[in-house]
């Protein structure tokens, strides 16, 4: 991204919307691909390299959340996904299927800007960790997380995690008892905590247990601590 303006696909039916975010996109100097139905956001995302997706939820052809999941699939590119619908349901779906961010219409372009810039922030960020390849693999309890390859094995087998469970989990795996707040992760994972819904690590969290705890209740390496956040199982117990 350092040779040229980061590449951003606009994905929304709404010629209003597209209208609103492309100028100050482009204002800001971003490379601003526009497509009105999903089913165009997976050929166009086929056919170039973006580096942020901002995601409509209601779309004509193959929805929102489809495409998030397919894309998924293929890419850890970050993706925003823009809804109308206020249910938690959505939001969560959403999250769970990989976005990496949500924003419920209306909203500000502020806030807009702000979600866009700490999106392509931490993946610049992740980016330039990923160079870091002297970083020991961390193995505790039957749990291997190996942060130069974004690996992790647990019990023997692969634990497939999104971009964002990756992050959450390695942010507090390398600082084991130490508490993180919400904020504190909103801020290590998206670049600040602004406009956010603290409960976004709840559900990520909640995801993680599933995919690397025996008894996501009873969790062993990631615990809850009442009041205050999260924390990774320490090293010496």
């Amino acid at each position: 991204m350092a040779d040229r303006s980061a590449r951003i696909l606009l994905v929304d039916d709404e010629q209003s919307i597209q209208t609103l975010l492309s100028y100050p996109l482009r204002k800001e100097g971003y490379d601003v691909v526009q497509v009105t139905d999903g089913r165009q956001a997976l050929d166009r995302f086929d056919e170039q390299t973006f580096d942020l997706v901002v995601l409509d939820l209601m779309l004509p052809k193959v929805d929102g959340l489809e495409v998030c999941r397919q894309l998924r699939n293929r890419s850890a590119v970050p993706i925003i996904m823009l809804t109308a619908k206020s249910e938690e349901i959505d939001k969560v779906v959403g999250l769970e299927l990989g976005a990496d961010d949500y924003i419920t219409k209306p909203f500000s372009l502020r806030e807009f800007s702000s979600r866009i810039k700490a999106a392509l922030r931490r993946a610049e960020m992740s980016r330039e960790a990923e160079l870091a390849l002297d970083e020991q693999p961390l193995e505790i309890h039957r749990l291997r997380i190996d942060f130069a390859k974004r690996s992790v094995r647990v019990r023997g087998d692969d634990a497939e995690l999104t971009f964002v469970e990756f992050e959450i989990l390695s942010s507090l795996a390398r600082a084991p008892g130490r508490v993180f707040t919400r904020d504190m992760l909103l801020a290590r994972i998206w670049g600040d905590s602004a406009y956010r819904d603290p409960r976004t690590i709840d559900v990520h969290i909640r995801h993680l247990r599933e995919k690397i705890e025996q008894e996501p209740k009873d969790p062993e390496y990631l615990f809850t601590v009442r009041g205050v956040g999260y924390r990774f199982r320490d090293t010496d117990s």
